[in-house]
């Protein structure tokens, strides 16, 4: 078996030859992002292109992984000859033979389509990567490889530092790794932020010859994409993690439970565990050290709950996805009622980066009690989407409006939903706050995952709590009657508002039932659902109260309780609205006053949506 100083060497000449910069080069963003905009259109349009050119030979053509900003997809890095990289933006395949033509035969990039340069030239104005507005406040720790690396050649993560962290912990000794983590602060990134250390701790002291460690990669909150991203782009800084937290407990096999309907990271975890295993990072004394420790997948069925370990466990087991009681804690008797410790794929990419790099260094990012960074999914009415790392701490006024680039269409900032569909609204007035565990609590959110979904002034908030509710809902596996039931009439309620027939009594009564919720029901996915609703209560309770009191949707959204109608001082009779209507509810000559047809009208808000003057008044 070759050596870890063998491999490196091999891995080395492999990253130079990859980033040699008189060869050209081709990267273009293939994570799911990327191949919904058409990535592989665009891959199958530059090997045609190249081939055209008798260039096919001579260039490095390669699928990388999501480099975050998923508003700019297709992204496109290519490097000529003179070893100048510059980052395109919104490729297609018809403009892929003239970004041949022009950067790879005739060497002159086009700053037009250019999004950035990634090497620090100069070129027209067009800005360095590292000082772009979405990413100059970033600190990628977690998405280090993400869009940098072939994300299915082991040797590019090795070259990269991937598995000097396994290789230092074997070196280290178990209780050592779990003190070093301990000392880095890093803390669960799935949601609960508990200290990864400690966690690591319980396992490690608990008896038994028999211990599993987990990846839960069973991400399912809405808008939230934060997991999948790492997967595609760096399989290997997941799997280290994993490996290294085996070693510090005692365990011999880890799984990796990632939904099914994540086909790419399925397709890179399995092909990621297989190189392990075939350059003797998995199986029988790994590096030549005394620890031998294999990996399965097991891939699920898209049960939001068996994002809770006891109910994914329940799911490896073949059994039924559904929480248990505790105690006992996994720690204690987890998966075949062994002890057993989970965490996230997030927390288990940042500990191969910290015994890579060591405690200190990542303390060094984040706050007091939040150390380290934090991956977000940026998504909702927000001018730049996509998926961010940033230190603990960071306002959050700094997220939406500098990196993100603010809300859509120049409309006014009015909530951010965190922590997905468990997590609470953050109004406006609470914008500047530290994001870090403890501020989110504060005003009634959590961190969850990781998603964050920006919400504008055009919104209903009732509407966005009865959507949330509508997901959490269909979702809880009806184990305990507090989650089954309380979701149900919470729901029912909701729906009651927004359709008109709610009552003052019903607002009182939804409070006292996410109270309940919060304090019996048995996992958090029912101590959770609850949080939509109690903060968009708390901070927009005025909301609720013109829907229940007056009958009225002040944002004009809830379609039983509003109508649309056509201003006459306003109406210029362009006849923009006419062809916008889905059902042909409105009528008019050109130059003259419009009208809507109340009988036909599905209130839409389609003819809203296209008038240019605020002709379309909503009561």
């Amino acid at each position: 078996m070759r050596s870890f100083k063998d491999l490196q060497q091999q891995s080395k000449l492999e990253w130079e030859g990859f980033c040699q910069p008189g060869r050209p080069r081709v990267l273009i963003g293939s994570a799911t992002c990327g191949r919904a905009a058409g990535s592989l259109e665009v891959l199958k349009a530059f090997e045609t292109e190249l081939d055209k050119h008798s260039l096919k030979a001579d260039t490095t053509l390669v699928e990388v992984g999501c480099l975050g900003m998923c508003y700019a997809e297709v992204l496109v890095e290519i490097r000529g000859r003179d070893g100048k990289r510059v980052l395109y933006h919104g490729v297609d395949p018809r403009f892929v033979p003239r970004l041949v033509e022009s950067h790879l035969v005739r060497g002159e990039p086009l700053a037009t389509r250019a999004l950035a340069v990634m090497d620090g030239t100069s070129l027209d104005g067009v800005p360095s990567f590292d000082q772009m507005p979405m990413i100059r406040n970033q600190v990628r720790i977690v998405l280090r490889n993400c869009g940098v690396i072939d994300p299915a050649n082991l040797h590019h993560y090795i070259a990269r530092g991937g598995y000097s962290g396994l290789a230092r912990a074997l070196e280290m000794g178990c209780e050592e790794v779990i003190e070093e983590v301990k000392a880095s602060g890093v803390r669960g990134r799935g949601g609960a932020g508990f200290p990864t250390g400690l966690k690591w701790q319980f396992a490690r002291k608990s008896a038994g010859d028999v211990k599993y460690v987990i990846c839960n990669a069973d991400e399912g909150d809405p808008g939230a994409f934060m997991d999948r991203s790492v997967l595609e782009g760096d399989p290997h800084a997941v799997l280290e993690g994993l490996a290294i937290s085996g070693y510090a407990i005692g365990a011999s096999t880890g799984y990796v439970y990632c939904r099914a309907e994540y086909p790419l990271a399925v397709q890179r975890i399995q092909g990621a565990i297989a190189q392990m295993r075939e350059n003797g990072l998995l199986g029988k004394n790994i590096l030549g050290s005394d620890f031998s420790f294999d990996i399965q997948l097991k891939k699920g069925a898209g049960a939001f709950v068996c994002g809770e370990e006891t109910a994914l466990m329940q799911s490896i087991e073949g059994r039924r996805g559904m929480p248990r009681s505790r105690p006992p804690y996994p720690a204690v008797a987890g998966l075949f009622g062994k002890p057993t410790n989970i965490n996230n794929v997030e927390t288990l990419a940042a500990v191969s980066a910290i015994l890579e790099k060591s405690a200190a260094w990542y303390a060094g990012y984040g706050t007091e009690k939040s150390r380290g960074t934090k991956t977000f999914a940026l998504a909702g009415k927000i001018n730049r989407t996509g998926l961010i790392e940033v230190p603990m701490g960071i306002p959050l006024r700094a997220v939406i409006e500098e990196i993100g680039g603010g809300v859509l269409a120049g409309k006014k900032f009015k909530a951010v939903q965190t922590g997905g569909p468990s997590g609470g609204c953050i109004p406006a007035e609470h914008i500047d706050i530290p994001v870090d565990y403890e501020h989110l609590a504060e005003v009634g959110s959590i961190m969850g995952s990781g998603g964050m979904i920006v919400i504008d002034e055009g919104a209903c908030m009732v509407e966005v709590a009865r959507y949330f509710l509508t997901f959490t809902e269909n979702e809880s596996c009806g184990k305990c009657v507090p989650c089954r039931m309380g979701t149900q009439h919470l729901l029912r309620m909701l729906k009651d508002i927004t359709e008109g027939r709610g009552t003052p009594q019903q607002i009182e009564t939804m409070k006292k039932i996410c109270d309940t919720m919060g304090k019996a029901s048995l996992c958090g996915l029912g101590q959770t659902a609850p949080n939509p609703v109690l903060t968009t209560l708390r901070y927009f309770e005025d909301e609720y109260r013109a829907h229940v009191e007056e009958k009225k949707c002040p944002a004009g959204v809830c379609r039983e309780i509003i109508r649309f109608s056509i201003d006459a001082e306003a109406c210029t009779g362009c006849r923009a609205c006419i062809p916008a209507c889905p059902v042909e509810a409105i009528t008019g000559e050109l130059k003259k006053l419009h009208e809507i047809d109340q009988e036909l009208c599905i209130r839409c808000g389609s003819c809203r949506d296209v008038c240019k003057f605020d002709a379309v008044a909503v009561e």
